[in-house]
């Protein structure tokens, strides 16, 4: 049932009202919606944004998911706790060249906690925490927007009171159910945003608990005022965007506790008038509140600002191509432009991309682009919603509208370009946060659209049509975020331009071995962006291993032409180069990118097949020894010592080096299969054939391993085991080499041995 009654909810109010709010006008009055207590409000809210996003819980870890959580070493248990507190959110040093200096300490340690307690990397409970984080902050929702839209008021028994239970209601459903935030909730890393919007709304809550009304007038809590900046602290150490509550607590307490009227306020300021006083600044305690809040916010910046150094991090052009433009206009109509964009993606949230850079949004170069309309059409409605915000003689109409503002527009200002260069175009999950600013302003609309509407139920069905149609959105793009290939192919209508898409696309495709398709969409990659050296590098590995040499080379040439300090492409063009038998190009090549990175067992580990194949054997061995230095698992590297000194007849510092492996990485059947060839050379038949039966019991269709151990039955004179696995090695392989021979030969032995018998 709808209901149009002035705040059913509560008809037996208590008489004693926080006096700021009195005599202003309700928002239900005019709102058609639904009224429910507020357990049933929120149990609703709850329910309804468990529904949206429920499906992602069985998801895979996707996009950036693999470099936060899956390659972050922060959250293994052999990494301190402290160090947390000195890596960026993807576990690079802070003080790196390279890092992103996103500083999220706080959100490392929940996915460090998830781990922990899955045992491993198992992404159904990392998805669950996110699920469970949404449907929390869109309950309290109900709350702040009860405070946003229907004022602070207060009880005699000091319990506030919500005088806007539909209206309330109806703006914190909007917002559980928007689905730009399935990036938030579905991708694992929106935990951030999360968890940064659940303080950020603790912190004003808190904020707001400051205020009560007692018998002498109106007091504060300095403690409460002190736990929101703490809590604000917590806020930003979860995602940078949290600092921004700090400044809407202080306009909060501006408009909603000392109701200070900014125009007349701004009028005073310029006419340099005395009665400032009388204007609300001095009253109430505020100059001392915003100064609280102003000296948290600087001491919490400039901690930060020591732990990550005074360096900005290090963006390319693909990653925001407007900020690298040389025209200060350029870059000006772009920005506005991507807002625009944004302000669309709130209004019409249908075609979502998991990434908006390299070519998604070609930049506007002239003012002969028609896409300039949506920068007047942006700036129209929002030169309309200031005025009406400063200049309408509704003090009612005046605060909702500022507030509406003030939301939207605060939590943006990180990502907005403004302070500093950011590392995208566009992004869904920074809009988490201000679409609180959108479902304020929404709400305002309804609620003076059902004021002159006169079939105002049309109306609410209009609303909860779109409220249904988000909730069957949020659904199906939550599913497309199960999978990576489901979330990159649904990128591909939407931004066909972005080089990134197809590069995803293709390397999802080369992981599951669809070499073929692969190429397609890398080649298409480098179309679109001829400078992309990621998609160069993984087409011309996949060129490399299909035997096209020549244009592997050719690509991963360019490659590191473009980007001279690409080390990854340097070692694959060392490969290529060993491979076309140009062994010193190969050996510089693998050297230049070690120098690059210093730390590359990969590198070394290649450098030393290279020094092998030239019989460079102590240069093989020193490669191999580095790449089992910096990567103790390097199982490749540790094998090819072991083969390769049992090759040149030193078995004792074979076998010495063997078990020096199998104690780092006791369970690799490669190493154990090494080792005892090397303990049957040496005569040590009983500990080589442990050695044996182990490997194969790991690895039991491994032809190879069942042949050697028939080699050691044989020398050892097991002649009929020799026999039994002989035939299974055959069985496996038919033609393995040597194995057919060996077995003739036991036959025939095994024939004069039954002669002689006979």
């Amino acid at each position: 049932q709808i209901f149009n009654q002035h705040n059913a909810e509560a008809p037996n109010l208590e008489p004693a009202f926080h006096r700021m709010a009195q005599m202003e006008p309700n928002l239900d009055h005019d709102v058609s919606w639904f009224l429910l207590p507020s357990y049933w409000a929120k149990m609703v809210v709850a329910l309804i944004s468990f529904l949206c996003f429920a499906n992602s819980y069985d998801g895979d870890f996707v996009f950036d998911d693999s470099e936060a959580i899956i390659n972050n070493k922060d959250l293994r248990a052999e990494t301190p706790l402290g160090d947390l507190w000195y890596h960026d959110f993807w576990g690079s040093k802070l003080s790196s060249n390279t890092s992103h200096k996103s500083y999220r300490p706080l959100t490392v340690l929940t996915f460090r906690i998830n781990y922990l307690f899955a045992g491993g990397f198992y992404p159904v409970g990392f998805h669950v925490i996110n699920i469970i984080l949404h449907c929390t902050i869109s309950v309290l929702m109900v709350d702040v927007f009860s405070i946003l839209l229907g004022g602070l008021q207060f009880s005699s028994k000091g319990r506030r009171l919500n005088l806007a239970p539909k209206s309330s209601l109806l703006a914190a459903l909007l917002f559980a159910v928007h689905p730009v935030h399935t990036e938030c909730v579905a991708g694992i890393v929106g935990r951030a945003d999360l968890l940064c919007a659940l303080f950020f709304l603790l912190s004003f809550l808190g904020y707001c608990k400051a205020f009560k009304e007692n018998k002498e007038g109106h007091t504060f809590s300095v403690f409460w005022v002190l736990v929101s900046v703490v809590l604000g602290a917590i806020a930003m150490l979860c995602k940078e965007q949290g600092i921004t509550i700090l400044g809407l607590n202080a306009v909060f307490d501006a408009l909603v506790i000392n109701k200070i009227n900014l125009l007349e306020l701004i009028r005073k300021l310029l006419y340099k008038d005395k009665s400032l006083e009388n204007a609300g600044l001095l009253r109430k305690g505020l100059l001392f509140r915003i100064t609280l809040l102003m000296c948290g916010g600087a001491g919490i910046l400039y901690i930060r600002w020591r732990i990550m150094g005074t360096g900005p991090p290090a963006f390319t052009e693909v990653d925001n191509p407007a900020s690298f433009a040389d025209s200060l206009f350029v870059r000006a109509i772009n920005y506005n432009y991507y807002y625009s964009l944004n302000a669309w993606l709130l209004l019409c949230p249908w075609w979502l991309c998991f990434d908006w850079s390299m070519g998604c949004i070609p930049l506007i170069k002239s003012v002969s682009d028609w896409r300039i309309i949506a920068l007047a059409a942006l700036w129209f409605c929002l030169i309309g919603l200031i005025c009406q915000a400063l200049c309408s003689e509704d003090s009612h109409k005046r605060r909702i509208l500022t507030l509406g503002l003030g939301f939207l527009i605060i939590p943006f200002l990180p990502a907005s370009n403004l302070f500093f260069r950011v590392g995208f175009v566009v992004a869904e999950r920074v809009i988490y946060l201000p679409s609180i600013g959108y479902c304020i302003l929404f709400t305002y609309g309804f609620s003076l659209l059902s004021k002159q509407a006169k079939k105002k139920k049309i109306l609410a069905v209009a609303v909860l049509g779109i409220l249904l149609i988000n909730v069957t959105r949020c659904a199906l793009r939550s599913s497309q975020w199960r999978s990576e290939e489901q979330l990159f192919r649904s990128a591909l209508s939407v931004c066909p331009l972005n080089a990134k898409v197809h590069y995803n696309v293709g390397k999802n495709l080369a992981d599951k071995g669809n070499q073929s398709a692969a190429i397609k969409y890398y080649r298409e990659a480098v179309r679109l962006n001829p400078k992309y050296v990621h998609a160069m590098n993984n087409l011309g590995n996949i060129l490399k291993e299909r035997n096209e040499l020549h244009e592997a080379e050719e690509l991963l040439s360019l490659a590191v032409q473009i980007q001279p300090d690409f080390a990854a492409a340097w070692m694959n063009l060392g490969i290529v180069q060993n491979s076309l038998r140009r062994f010193e190009e190969a050996e510089q090549s693998y050297w230049t990118a070690i120098k690059h990175r210093k730390k590359y067992p990969d590198c070394y580990y290649n450098l030393g097949r290279l020094y092998a194949d030239l019989n460079r054997h102590i240069d093989a061995l020193n490669a191999w020894r580095n790449a089992t230095v910096l990567k103790p698992e390097h199982s490749l590297a540790w094998n090819n010592m072991i083969i390769l000194l049992d090759n040149t007849g030193n078995l004792a510092q074979a076998e010495a080096v063997g078990r020096e492996a199998l104690e780092l990485i006791p369970n690799d059947h490669s190493l154990m299969f090494s080792l005892a060839n090397v303990l049957g050379k040496s005569q040590k038949y009983k500990e080589s054939e442990a050695l044996f039966l182990k490997a194969i019991k790991a690895n039991p269709n491994a032809a190879s391993y069942h042949g050697n151990l028939a080699v050691l039955y044989h020398r050892w004179g097991n002649l009929d085991l020799a026999k039994k696995h002989y035939e299974v090695s055959l069985k496996l392989d038919p033609t393995a080499p040597g194995t057919k021979e060996n077995y003739n030969l036991l036959r025939r032995k095994l024939e004069q041995l039954q002669k002689k018998g006979g």
